[in-house]
């Protein structure tokens, strides 16, 4: 398949340059690309693995053995000194969402393995990535164990497997690139940091770019081996340029006076650990060596540090992605002042990595060739007005701000829909924690609450994760099956005894156990899932009063946190005035769930019977969409129903409505006041529902108290 080519990527500056810094020095850690659909993130990254110098690895060897350092614990080694060497392009291995275990660490022959007693190990996508790079497209919705797997070969080096009493092992060392649609859910914090730099994007609000994007791709539709040669020479020039960039890299200097500047932006904000300044300082350096100086300077730096440090300063779900560049302009002033006298000459070159050499000229955080702040894709430009190469569009004229802005902040359900009571109810749990790029507003609790454990009731078969009992791939052994397709984790006795009483039949008398593929028996273990956790929230008068709301507001956002941390996919649906609202579709975004929640409205009647039916439907479509997770419905109400005709009549019909699909459910009752109608209780009476106090449902972090389930 023909690759679009990286220098025909329009803009996207910070993008192609964190890419182009990597593929400099794989030291640095990877790239995390954040940024809304349709903005040419996975092209981008599919493009790079062509500017990357080509590898020598042993002949034959599938784990890529370097000749020169071959692995001492390669699987098909030992490998001889003189070992015959051949080269290959650099790979990118994609790393699919839904993988299974044994393809990304590898699998075994369990009939060999059990039958001859021969190990054979099939590699897995870890192998395949080893000094190249391993893609994840939509990297935030990787299952948990697969995160697993990454983190170990991330931090190690290595990719360990263990399986049914086999043990391999092999080097697994790559350049990690993950893309991902913020909307759809945040990143483990284990994960996110283990991505050494981090990118926004957003599609250009302007016009004349984005008639060039269009241009562009629609002639490399029409002709993609065309396409790809008319920017092949430019292509060509930018690995030329990567390449020479390693070379260059061993000599570049850090002086003592840059590490200050690291290490005076990194405290200023307040990020964990040293590895932010560890990554800081290879950006640096790689940005230096890229735009061809032999040692580092304060420009080196801030671009480093707008790269590395942004992901790195969140302390929790509602915290936004993003640096505050005043900040970081003061904290390298602060450095500066510090210590004016520093010598040019105090710091010798780094002994990290390859390294390479280009003539500069163009914008210090620009990119380079190709990512400058102009930056269409061209290598040679430095963001110029120009005709491109494909169909006489431009090749410049966008300028990087442009192409990274974002969409406007209104949200989808951003205003009131019947009156000015809105504003005032509010309530004070909503306040500003940063933008993320688009000006909204994100609710976050107040005084450290913890929510209390709600489960599914039952054992599910649903998505791995931490919250109800489920048979999933990890966990304790409960038991055995026939597989129904590859076998998953191998059950050793319950295989045994399906062949022990067939030896005879098929002649065995002495040696290995005769094994037939219908024998094999595979576990069934129980751990826990993930749940969807759909908020069913009464936003009405009854509820609207500021202190109460208050306490609403606080206890869904302490129940989104803990829904963050156990990995649930989280639906909003308010119900308010004269209908039903969905906030929020099905979504692992906890930050989209805040955002939506700061903008409700409250006031104007109860219409409890379309909040249970809007719920109602919601289930039905989202078993259409994932019908192995399983949903836990909370509503937030105190029971009270007061729009339309017969509005108790009614509420009555649709929570029978909502029980017929067998979801459970909880109702969270929020009544106060020295006079109870105890309608709640009514309403769990009818949905066969446990009734939880609002005061109940969450507990001050500090203070333990048995769950609820």
């Amino acid at each position: 398949m023909i690759t679009y080519p990286f220098s025909a990527v329009l803009g996207m500056a910070d993008m192609r340059l964190a890419l182009l810094l990597n593929a400099v020095s794989p030291a640095i850690g990877g790239v995390l690309v954040r940024g809304e659909k349709g903005t040419a993130k996975s092209t981008a990254v599919r493009a790079l693995a062509a500017l990357l110098p080509p590898v020598r690895r042993v002949a034959g060897c599938r784990f890529g053995c370097d000749p020169a350092e071959p692995d001492p614990g390669c699987p098909d080694g030992p490998h001889p000194a003189d070992a015959t060497a051949e080269t290959r392009p650099a790979r990118l291995v994609e790393l699919p969402v839904g993988a299974a275990e044994d393809r990304v660490v590898g699998s075994l022959d369990l009939e060999k393995a059990l039958g001859a007693g021969v190990r054979a190990f099939e590699p897995g996508l870890l192998a395949a990535a080893h000094r190249g790079v391993l893609y994840v497209d939509e990297v935030n919705l990787l299952h948990d164990h697969l995160v697993d797997l990454l983190l170990d070969a991330a931090a190690m080096g290595r990719s360990h497997v263990e399986r049914e009493g086999v043990s391999a092992s092999h080097a697994a060392r790559f350049l990690l690139v993950g893309t991902m649609n913020p909307e759809e859910g945040e990143l483990r914090p284990q994960l996110l940091d283990r991505f050494g730099l981090t990118v926004e994007v957003g599609a250009s609000r302007d016009p004349e770019v984005r008639v060039e994007v269009v241009r562009r791709r629609l002639a490399a539709d029409a002709d993609p081996a065309g396409f790809a040669a008319r920017w092949a020479d430019a292509d060509a020039e930018i690995a030329g340029q990567v390449a020479a960039a390693r070379r260059r890299l061993p000599g570049v200097r850090l002086p003592d006076a840059a590490l200050r500047q690291i290490a005076e932006v990194c405290a200023a904000f307040d990020v964990d650990g040293m590895r932010a300044d560890i990554v800081t300082a290879r950006t640096a350096l790689a940005h230096a060596a890229w735009h061809g100086r032999d040692r580092v300077t304060i420009d080196d730096v801030r671009v480093a540090a707008r790269l590395a440090l942004p992901h790195r300063r969140r302390r929790d779900p509602f915290d936004t992605p993003g640096l505050d560049e005043k900040r970081l302009d003061e904290a390298l002033q602060r450095a500066q002042d510090a210590h004016p006298d520093d010598p040019d000459d105090d710091g010798g070159p780094h002994d990290g990595g390859p390294a390479g050499s280009r003539p500069d000229g163009s914008d210090p955080d620009g990119g380079g060739p190709g990512g400058g702040s102009g930056g269409h894709g061209s290598p040679d430009d430095g963001g110029a007005d120009r005709r491109g190469p494909d169909d006489g569009g431009p090749r410049g004229g966008a300028g990087s701000g442009a192409d990274r802005s974002g969409p406007d902040g209104a949200g989808p359900y951003g205003g009131s829909s019947d009156g000015s009571d809105d504003a005032a109810d509010q309530g004070e749990s909503t306040r500003q924690r940063g933008s993320g790029g688009q000006g909204q507003p994100v609710a976050v609790p107040h005084g450290g609450l913890r929510a209390q454990l709600l489960t599914a009731p039952g054992v599910g078969d649903g998505v791995p994760g931490r919250r109800s009992r489920a048979r999933t791939g990890r966990g304790r052994t409960t038991g055995a099956r026939v597989p129904a397709a590859r076998v998953g984790a191998l059950h050793l006795p319950a295989t045994i005894r399906a062949a022990a009483p067939h030896q005879a039949a098929r002649g065995r008398l002495t040696g290995p156990l005769r094994l037939r593929p219908d024998d094999v028996r595979e576990a069934v273990r129980e751990g826990r899932e993930g749940n969807l956790v759909l908020f069913v929230v009464d936003a009405s008068g009854s509820m609207g009063a500021r202190q109460r709301m208050t306490a609403v507001k606080d206890a869904v956002l302490a129940l989104l946190t803990d829904a963050y941390q156990r990995r649930d996919k989280v639906a909003v649906i308010a119900f308010r005035a004269s209908g039903a609202r969905t906030l929020l579709p099905a979504t692992s975004s906890v930050l989209a769930a805040s955002t939506r929640l700061a903008e409700l409205p409250t006031g104007g009647r109860t219409p409890l019977a379309e909040g249970l039916l809007a719920a109602a439907e919601l289930l039905r479509l989202e078993r259409r969409r994932d019908p192995k997770r399983r949903p836990l419905v909370l509503i937030v109400t105190d029971g009270k129903a007061t729009a339309g005709p017969r509005p108790l009549d009614r509420a009555a019909a649709a929570a029978t409505v909502l029980a017929a699909t067998a979801a459970p459910c909880v109702v969270v009752d929020c009544e106060s006041g020295p006079v109870r109608l105890h309608l709640a209780r009514r309403l769990a009476t009818q949905l066969n529902a446990p009734l939880t106090p609002l005061a109940a449902l969450t507990r001050p972090r500090d203070r333990a108290v048995p769950v609820a389930t």
